[in-house]
């Protein structure tokens, strides 16, 4: 089976964006976002995204695939440049990367069985896991921290745009899709990039709520969650698949 090998990550999601729609409403009567409201916009992401997964998945199309990576990529890309469409963006985003999931997790459903099942609880574990060291204060979330997942992520993201041109040339990254302990070792280092960006989520949360951020930001904010939600579990299918080959 050929491995599919175009990730999505959270590239675009950033303290400046806050910082910047939180300074032009400055001083405006308008409701602000709370992180109780971020939560609820999550919940109702997350929905969206399994029921467009779910229809997907027992009727898996190239149509879907393509219609949800694309279509979800210039959601993001929406979002990211005009964070106050984000109440459109992001429903949108949920709907078409669930036709994506589902039609990807079909494919891998094929082959392995069992392991949808078994990506969804190291997804969530991995969710669980890292809400329960942010609240701790076992890591804090400071500038130099989060330049720092910034930095690996740009650079993972820069790594699969790479290897995504090259295998139109029929050319693929050394080891990034294969087993073997190199393979299983770069997979490991891409989830635990994707779980440090949990912890960026989850203080993008807080920080909108402290600085009174607009109220769409949750919508933004559910967003950003989502989208590496989205790249972790995908990371956990290929590390699954490469274990099992």
């Amino acid at each position: 089976m050929k491995k599919f090998s175009f990730e999505s990550n959270n590239p675009f999601l950033s303290e400046k964006k806050l910082n910047s729609v939180s300074s032009q409403a400055y001083g405006m009567d308008y409701e602000t976002t709370t992180v109780s409201g971020a939560i609820n916009k999550s919940f109702i992401l997350f929905a969206i995204l399994m029921a467009t997964s779910f229809v997907s998945y027992l009727m898996p199309s190239n149509l879907f695939l393509y219609l949800g990576m694309i279509g979800g990529f210039i959601a993001v890309l929406v979002s990211s440049f005009k964070p106050a469409l984000s109440p459109y963006a992001a429903p949108i985003y949920a709907g078409l990367e669930g036709l994506f999931l589902g039609t990807i997790s079909a494919i891998f459903a094929v082959e392995y069985d069992g392991i949808i099942f078994q990506a969804l609880t190291l997804t969530l574990g991995c969710l669980v896991t890292m809400l329960i060291i942010y609240k701790s204060g076992l890591v804090t979330v400071n500038e130099k921290f989060r330049a720092g997942v910034m930095m690996a992520t740009g650079a993972i993201f820069l790594v699969y745009m790479v290897s995504f041109i090259g295998s139109f040339f029929g050319w693929n990254m050394p080891y990034l899709h294969e087993g073997g302990a190199i393979g299983i070792g770069i997979s490991l280092v891409i989830i635990g990039v994707a779980c440090l960006n949990l912890l960026l989520d989850f203080d993008l949360f807080e920080k909108a709520e402290e600085r009174n951020a607009p109220k769409y930001m949750e919508w933004f904010c559910a967003m950003s969650l989502m989208i590496t939600l989205v790249w972790l579990y995908i990371e956990m299918l290929r590390l699954l698949s490469k274990l099992r080959d």
